[in-house]
């Protein structure tokens, strides 16, 4: 369920849409709607300005796939357009950390609505905790990604943001624990495991450095 990553053409076009309406919460410009999950343009909202939205058999197929909460879901398709506008289009460090504080009250908004067993709860609480990494508020961080966890286990998404977070911080033995974590739960996932053997290298090259 994972939002996949952009592609170099599609950050470019994102790069190349006016300022303006980067800032406009409400604008459904194609390029970035086409970044979005399949689902947004059947959402409340979309579906009236995204051609094909209105189609009501896709509309009753998501209703029933997602039950109540789908009608809340355009909320969390504008929050991961706000992390889209904040990582490829905004120009100044307060208009990102504006699309990002933007984009974690658009997924507060689906997970105060959403019941605790509704299948996107990992993702929007991942997607949320990325963003707070982003705005420097990593203990609130690493309890969101937490939940993640504790609502699906064998969830990856979740462990990696972790342990990115942990190297990042310059704390590798917690940022491997949390791969190993995560290898634990979901034994099959390549991006852990990647992630894992290039932390392994990373750390045997910095140890032959300083034993020479």
């Amino acid at each position: 369920m994972m939002h996949k990553s952009f592609s170099a053409a599609a950050s470019l076009a994102l790069a190349l849409l006016a300022p303006a309406q980067a800032d406009a919460q409400q604008s459904y410009d194609a390029r970035e709607v086409r970044l979005l999950p399949i689902y947004c343009k059947y959402t409340q909202i979309f579906r009236d300005h995204v051609p094909g939205g209105n189609d009501p058999a896709q509309i009753d197929y998501y209703t029933k796939t997602m039950g109540t909460t789908f009608i809340h879901m355009h909320h969390y398709c504008w929050g991961l357009m706000n992390v889209n506008r904040a990582s490829f289009i905004s120009r100044t460090q307060q208009d990102r950390a504006s699309n990002l504080f933007r984009s974690v009250q658009e997924f507060d908004y689906v997970l105060e609505r959403a019941p605790v067993d509704f299948p996107y709860v990992p993702e929007i609480l991942t997607r949320k905790g990325e963003s707070l990494i982003r705005l420097d508020k990593g203990p609130e961080a690493v309890g969101t990604l937490q939940r993640a966890i504790t609502t699906k286990p064998d969830y990856w998404p979740p462990y990696a943001a972790l342990s990115d977070y942990y190297k990042d911080s310059g704390d590798v033995a917690k940022a491997r624990d949390w791969l190993e974590k995560g290898l634990s739960a979901s034994p099959d996932s390549q991006v852990l495991a990647r992630r894992l053997a290039e932390l392994k290298r990373t750390s045997a090259a910095h140890t032959k450095t300083k034993e020479r």
